[in-house]
């Protein structure tokens, strides 16, 4: 019997802070209608002064073992997919260890920018089908309004704040937990949706923040094609090398990015809206969290079943972009 990684426990946690178009407007030359006819957008939420990414991802792992005997100390690997860290080092999957608790744990974080949660899952994934770790914590994490730059309106307000976070552990159950994934990047497109300051190229300096450099540059026109094109390639490649349809799709969670990509998506995949997860309206874009929490939100409210097919897809900077497909087993 084949050895799968299965989703034990989930949880999200976003800020209380709420952000709407309404608020925005009145920072950066904006308005409602603008925001919501481009992107989807009503509203994102934005971190407390005295919180940081690692306060989110506790969050979120607490809201995952809520009501549930949770032994950090049995917890084997760590991985925060993130782009807005704590600090550069030491990686927030350290920091979140150590406030956790988790002291046998080995902790890492891995830049995937919007794709790194799936990057993150297939790769905690390999630990568990290996026999490695028995217990691996997923996080998809991301403080957006860390790095944007409020001047500009056509990307401040399609960013919002959150966390979400998954426990892997094994299953020798047939077809259940993960069954594939498929995982690309092509380096061509960092060009259009990246962050030039704060890494060796070019380290901080009055320069650099004069310039804006520490905040999210993005070619939009570029970036959307290739997410509408990319995204719905892998997501039916999927389904397809594992001798599945679209019909049989029990939920499927998208990257939200834009309603706008999601919708195009859909219509290629042949898609009904009542498959789909999307929340981009609440929380706008979180990066590396809007997955999980996606998941999360749709379990919560019931929208998953026990053996029900979930097909996740994700696209971002890098360009990386993705798609995994498991098999639901209710915790």
């Amino acid at each position: 019997m084949k050895r799968r990684a299965k989703i034990s426990a989930l949880g999200m946690y976003v800020p209380e802070q709420r952000m709407t178009n309404d608020d925005m407007a009145k920072i950066v030359d904006t308005s409602d209608q603008w925001i919501q006819e481009r992107s989807g957008i009503k509203e994102r939420r934005i971190i407390a002064k005295d919180q940081a990414n690692s306060d989110l991802s506790v969050k979120a792992i607490e809201n995952a073992f809520e009501g549930k005997d949770f032994h950090p100390e049995e917890i084997d690997l760590i991985v925060v997919a993130t782009v807005t860290p704590d600090m550069m080092f030491p990686s927030t999957a350290c920091i979140v260890q150590d406030k956790i608790g988790a002291k046998n744990a080995w902790s890492f974080d891995l830049s995937g920018a919007c794709s790194g949660f799936l990057y993150a899952m297939a790769t905690g994934a390999q630990f568990v089908q290996t026999g490695m770790c028995k217990k691996v914590l997923v996080i998809g994490t991301d403080v957006m309004s860390s790095i944007l730059n409020f001047e500009d309106r056509t990307t401040c307000v399609l960013f919002g704040d959150g966390a979400g976070a998954i426990l892997l552990e094994p299953t020798e159950e047939e077809d259940t937990g993960i069954l594939d994934f498929m995982l690309h990047s092509d380096g061509a497109g960092g060009k259009f949706l990246y962050m030039p300051g704060g890494g060796s190229l070019h380290p901080a300096s009055h320069e650099t923040v004069d310039k804006k450099m520490h905040c999210v540059h993005q070619d939009g026109r570029n970036v959307f094609k290739s997410a509408v094109k990319l995204i719905s390639e892998v997501s039916a490649k999927i389904l397809e090398r594992n001798g599945y349809s679209a019909e049989d799709v029990g939920l499927y969670v998208p990257h939200q990015a834009n309603l706008r990509i999601i919708q195009s998506t859909l219509k290629r995949l042949n898609l009904r809206p009542e498959q789909v997860a999307i929340n981009i309206d609440q929380y706008a874009n979180t990066t590396a969290a809007t997955i999980p929490i996606g998941l999360a939100e749709a379990n919560q409210k019931g929208r998953i079943s026990e053996g029900d097919l979930v097909l996740l897809a994700s696209f971002g900077a890098g360009f990386t972009w993705g798609s995994v497909l498991l098999r639901w087993k209710k915790f």
